[in-house]
């Protein structure tokens, strides 16, 4: 059961990679007058690749309620964040020869990062549902420290000078990320319901409360991947995720990890591999520059 649970998340990490590209490619070229704007919509729904990356965005999501419906929030949601590996192996495969050794050397040490997290947190068990005031809390907090994050991308810094595209990549990527973590768990919620059938998951309030969410977190990354390169989203979109996700699984449903002194210590430098690895990984030239023509061939390249 554990082995079918990590394919469904590795299968759902591989859409939301391809989703990740394609909604950079989309959100790009757009001015920087539409940011955090209705017309900032309506001009990604006139740019076909974004709906590649919404059609990837719902088939990674598909996999990942049937991995959850199997597995603990705090198995399945850090797998996820191996998509950045998953887009830097595809243009490894497509350019070989531009893959420097410290590329390989990130891509392995966010695998074994990973691995060694799971290996020691030991993830497992936990409730199906939670009480209505811990999600409440939890959507609050969702909302307070993703409102903090995006703040701290447009304040000045030092002598009043605008903050840099990159600084606000990261810091809307983060408050992408938090939001995503807590779509992850209302996912979880929703794939409680499944086995009622249409009525149990209508009549619940898991599949609105996502559709508000998750449109809010898709916005939020949209205007990241608009401000800044894929190097600069990616690192904070990829740790924030899986980390946010965990804790509410942990508050939520009661699951449980291993927080045992020697445990805590394991896992914490096991977090600062995988942190390191994707930071570097980002900044390949293969990721920073993205030419996904094997999926997107059709569509013009922007950067």
């Amino acid at each position: 059961m554990r082995i079918e649970v990590i394919t469904l998340a590795l299968t759902a990490s591989g859409f939301t990679a391809v989703a990740s590209v394609a909604q950079r490619r989309a959100a790009a070229p757009a001015s920087a007058d539409m940011q955090f704007n209705w017309r900032f919509v309506g001009y990604l729904l006139r740019r076909p690749v974004w709906f590649i990356g919404i059609a990837c965005m719902i088939c990674g999501f598909a996999f990942q309620v049937q991995a959850l419906r199997s597995g603990s929030l705090s198995l399945v949601q850090p797998i996820t964040a191996t998509e950045l590996v998953l887009v830097f192996g595809i243009m490894a495969i497509h350019e070989g020869h531009r893959v420097r050794a410290l590329d390989w050397l990130s891509a392995l040490g966010m695998v074994i990062g990973l691995g060694v997290f799971l290996a020691i947190a030991k993830p497992a068990g936990g409730h199906t549902q939670a009480t209505g005031s811990t999600w409440v809390l939890a959507a609050l907090s969702t909302l307070v420290f993703a409102g903090v994050a995006t703040s701290f991308a447009y304040l000045p810094g030092t002598n009043g000078a605008r903050p840099s595209s990159a600084r606000q990549a990261a810091l809307l990527g983060i408050a992408a990320a938090i939001g995503f973590g807590f779509v992850a768990a209302v996912t979880n919620e929703l794939s409680s319901h499944l086995s009622q059938g249409p009525i149990g998951v209508f009549s619940n309030w898991s599949p609105y409360v996502l559709i508000v969410s998750g449109g809010a977190a898709i916005f939020v990354a949209a205007n990241a991947f608009r401000v800044g390169s894929l190097a600069a989203v990616q690192p904070g979109l990829t740790i924030a995720d899986p980390i946010v996700a965990s804790v509410l699984g942990v508050v939520l449903f009661r699951e449980k990890v291993d927080l045992s002194a020697a445990a805590l210590a394991g896992e914490s430098f096991a977090l600062i591999v995988i942190a390191v690895s994707v930071i570097f990984l980002s900044q390949s030239p293969l990721v920073r520059k993205m030419p996904f023509q094997l999926v997107l061939s059709a569509t013009p390249q922007i950067d």
